[in-house]
């Protein structure tokens, strides 16, 4: 085993160990907490985070033992059936970030008619499209049998006559019409939900900032009203003044960044490897598929783990485990001692 290979090999254990546990918490918050049910983006959250530990079950040990053997891990019936998982988990995937992100849109720049514009039947409706639109494009690439093992990406994916790939033998129909439905369906998810994604965001940015303008006249003016003030009141005044607006632009930079990021380059591989003089590295494919991965295991993080309810939700959790743990202990140590006591009375007795 090569360097490289151990190295992307350990990269998807890990990605699948970090997925698995933040997507469960997330899951596990959300049975905990009332509140969180109630809220309405909690339904994209739940559909985003089950896809996503879907697709760390299904799809990264195959992955997995494709990088480790060097060919197809499993017969072909059952890599198709992995490779329609991995179209219709990531689509959904993708569609549930672009559903979030117009939920903000509309909590931000329509506050006071938020309750009637997105309401729960809202969201499973959304949700419901979300999954038809996956499935589209998943039942077309089975129906039309355009799934299998790629050695390119060492997994189960979308892929035209197995290992052939775009190589010689393939009829020029039936190139064309897989070119065109890899094309309309990296623009039906990639494309269309960064179309969202920074539509949404942007904004919520502009809005953001405008209402931290307004913040700030209101401010200054209650600053000079206070004469006596200390200057470095003042300062520390302004200094958080700004670092709101920091504050803002730093999400919103990365809710897109951690989007682009990691499947921009797979995206924009597979559109290149339509070209018939392209030739994609192995280790640069898997690479691109790995990155692709890791989105599973910074959604949480992005969307749910790093915000101030879910943190409440997830310390009361642990709270409540060590407590039960200790108070076991306690009991178990009890009893060990009155056990011995006896022990020794009995002995004494006797």
């Amino acid at each position: 085993m090569s360097i490289p290979e151990f190295l992307l090999e350990m990269s998807i254990v890990v990605i699948a160990v970090v997925s698995l546990l933040t997507n469960l918490s997330v899951l596990l918050c959300f049975t905990q907490s009332a509140d969180l049910r109630s809220h309405v983006s909690g339904v994209f959250t739940l559909n985003l985070s089950f896809s996503n530990i879907l697709l760390t079950i299904i799809n990264m040990p195959a992955t997995f033992l494709g990088v480790a053997k060097g060919a197809q891990p499993f017969g072909d019936p059952f890599c198709q059936g992995v490779s329609f998982a991995e179209t219709f988990l990531t689509t959904n995937a993708m569609l549930s970030m672009a559903a979030l992100s117009m939920d903000r849109w509309i909590a931000v720049v329509f506050p006071l008619s938020y309750s009637s514009k997105m309401r729960h039947r809202d969201a499973f409706i959304i949700v419901a499209y979300s999954w038809m639109h996956a499935l589209t494009f998943a039942l077309t690439q089975l129906l039309m049998d355009w799934g299998g093992y790629s050695h390119t990406y060492a997994s189960c994916t979308v892929q035209l006559d197995g290992e052939t790939g775009l190589g010689v033998g393939v009829g020029g129909k039936r190139l064309a019409a897989y070119a065109t439905f890899t094309a309309l369906f990296h623009c039906g998810s990639f494309a269309l939900c960064l179309l969202v994604l920074c539509f949404a965001y942007l904004k919520v940015l502009r809005v953001a900032r405008s209402h931290c303008k307004r913040i700030d006249v209101i401010t200054m003016q209650a600053l000079l009203l206070f004469v006596d003030m200390h200057p470095s009141v003042k300062e520390r005044c302004l200094a958080e003044q700004k670092k709101r607006g920091r504050r803002a632009t730093k999400k919103i930079g990365i809710f897109i960044g951690s989007f682009i990021l990691c499947f921009s380059p797979y995206v924009i591989t597979r559109l290149v490897e339509l070209l018939p003089c392209v030739h994609v590295p192995r280790y640069w494919g898997i690479s691109v598929k790995c990155l692709s991965y890791a989105k599973t295991s910074s959604d949480p993080f992005v969307y749910c783990l790093l915000r101030q309810e879910y943190r409440k939700v997830l310390v009361s959790i642990i709270s409540r485990f060590l407590k039960k743990d200790h108070y076991s202990l306690s009991v178990h140590s009890t009893s060990s001692t009155l056990d011995t006591t006896d022990d020794n009375g009995i002995v004494r007795i006797t």
